[in-house]
């Protein structure tokens, strides 16, 4: 394992810069911090770049598999120091690995069954956690609309658990382009704290798209104006429920629609 002691080393520059969209989409790569997301991605079969570790990591009382795994499959490992770590990392406490991943590319799915579409979502934690509901929750693709965070922030990535790497994800500078992406033949809904049909009442089984807006501005009047509002009925002490809550909820209300007609297909046909 070769080490690294200076910060001006070409590759530490690189991670560095990685903490920018305009970075990470010229170099086609990512951060991932942490033995759990680097875990994941490495399980799910994205390329790594290289990865960087400190002694500490190494010194571990039980030893990481992980490494063993990289150096066997040629990924070039790089030892630095705890301050250097510091320069590359977004958190505040690194757990003593970084790595450079290859943005994931998984292919596009024809007819997905369900769309969830993230309208001016600006905030990492809640965008993390939706894709991770969207993957728990068997949708096929995810698109990140107009306004909304980068898939690949570092913040949503951690906030993701491994989900960027078992999903497609798109992303859309315009309604339009997120329209192309959603494609044609499907009802489009969003979930709108004021709207009169219960999310309940929608029938998930048909091929839809679901628009979970911003938490501060909620969505977007191009956004209502193509879609169907739906609610969460709520107790009337709160007004609203977090933007990642709201939407993992109607998510698995449609997985479990949809898990109910595969057990009892004749309803389907009534």
């Amino acid at each position: 394992m070769q080490e690294i002691t200076s910060a001006s080393n070409p590759r530490i520059k690189l991670a560095h810069k990685l903490t920018r969209r305009r970075a990470r989409e010229q170099a086609g790569l990512c951060l991932l911090e942490g033995s759990r997301l680097v875990s994941d991605a490495w399980s799910a079969g994205v390329r790594l770049d290289s990865a960087f570790v400190t002694q500490r990591f190494l010194a571990q009382s039980q030893p990481s598999p992980l490494l063993p795994a990289l150096e066997k499959a040629g990924v070039p490992l790089f030892l630095i120091s705890e301050s250097l770590l510091a320069e590359i990392s977004d958190t505040s406490t690194p757990q003593g690995i970084v790595a450079l991943s290859h943005l994931p590319d998984l292919p596009v799915p024809t007819h997905p069954w369900l769309v969830l579409v993230l309208d001016g979502v600006g905030d990492p934690g809640n965008a993390g956690t939706l894709l991770r509901s969207a993957v728990a929750a068997r949708v096929e693709l995810v698109i990140f609309g107009p306004g909304t965070v980068d898939p690949f922030n570092p913040k949503v990535l951690r906030a993701g658990m491994g989900a960027h790497f078992r999903i497609a994800v798109v992303t859309a500078a315009s309604w339009a382009e997120a329209e192309a992406a959603l494609g044609r033949g499907r009802s489009l809904y969003v979930a709108d704290a004021q709207a009169q049909i219960s999310y309940e009442a929608v029938d998930w089984n048909q091929p839809a798209g679901l628009v979970i807006g911003s938490e501060a501005h909620g969505p977007s009047q191009v956004t209502l104006a193509a879609a169907t509002p739906i609610a969460i009925p709520i107790s009337s002490a709160m007004e609203s429920l977090n933007a990642g809550v709201a939407g993992s909820v109607i998510l698995f209300e449609a997985a479990r629609q949809r898990r109910a007609a595969r057990s009892h297909p004749a309803a389907q046909c009534k």
